[in-house]
């Protein structure tokens, strides 16, 4: 459990530093990490909870950076 936590981190820190990469979101590099990893470490406790998820722990850390970084930056534009 221990080590899930720490690379569902990882995963999402490199998930936030390649979208702003590649162009994906135009937050800034600290802001998408931080936004990556939030999302991140919420889905891996409500996992965690009331065992739901995705399937491996690395896909659930891939699909839930990916969903907040699309759904936290579109929420505050305009």
């Amino acid at each position: 459990m221990f080590f899930t936590f720490f690379g569902t981190v990882i995963i999402a820190g490199i998930i936030g530093y390649a979208s702003e990469r590649s162009g994906f979101t135009r937050n800034g590099y600290v802001p998408s990490i931080i936004i990556c990893i939030g999302g991140a470490f919420l889905f891996y406790m409500i996992s965690r909870m009331f065992h739901i998820g995705f399937g491996s722990p690395g896909l659930n850390a891939i699909i839930s950076s990916i969903g907040a970084l699309i759904i936290v930056p579109t929420h505050w534009r305009k």
